[in-house]
C-alpha cells in the first residue's frame, strides 16, 4: 500500500520560498523554476513549493490551513531552534511552551504555512 511521502505547499513565489527553505533547512532545492522547486529531505521525504498561481485544479485555501512539524530530541533543542528562527526574523506564533504532546514553539513561513517545533513528552 502506497504511504503519503510528499508534501506540496502552495506559494506566492516558488524562488522567494526556496531562498527561505533552503536558510531554514541548510540545503538547497534539488530542482526549482519560477513555479515550482523541489527539496529531498534526509528523511526521505519531499517538500514541493508550488505556485498557487499556477497549481490545477486551483487552490481554495494557501498558508495556515496545517503545519509542518519538526521533531527534536529535547525541550533546549527547542528552545534554541526558537532563539535561532526569532533571531533569522521568523515571525512566531506561539513562544516555547508544554502541551499535551511536549514542548513546542509555532513560527510561519513568508505564505503563512505553520512551522511547529516539538519535543514530544515522555511516554
Amino acid at each position: 500500500m502506497a504511504e503519503p511521502n510528499f508534501v506540496l505547499l502552495y506559494v506566492d513565489s516558488p524562488p522567494v520560498s526556496a531562498a527561505f527553505y533552503t536558510d531554514l533547512l541548510g540545503r538547497p532545492p534539488v530542482g526549482s523554476s519560477p513555479i515550482f522547486a523541489l527539496f529531498i529531505l534526509s528523511s526521505g521525504g519531499k517538500l514541493g513549493l508550488w505556485s498557487k498561481h499556477t497549481v490545477e485544479p486551483a487552490a481554495t485555501v494557501t498558508g495556515g490551513g496545517g503545519e509542518l512539524a519538526f521533531a527534536v530530541a529535547d525541550a533546549d533543542t527547542v528552545r534554541a531552534m526558537h532563539a535561532d528562527w526569532r533571531g533569522r526574523g521568523l515571525t512566531i506564533l506561539q513562544a516555547p511552551t508544554d502541551m499535551d504532546f511536549g514542548h513546542t514553539f509555532v513560527a510561519i513561513d513568508p505564505d503563512g504555512h505553520r512551522l511547529r517545533v516539538y519535543a514530544p513528552s515522555a511516554s
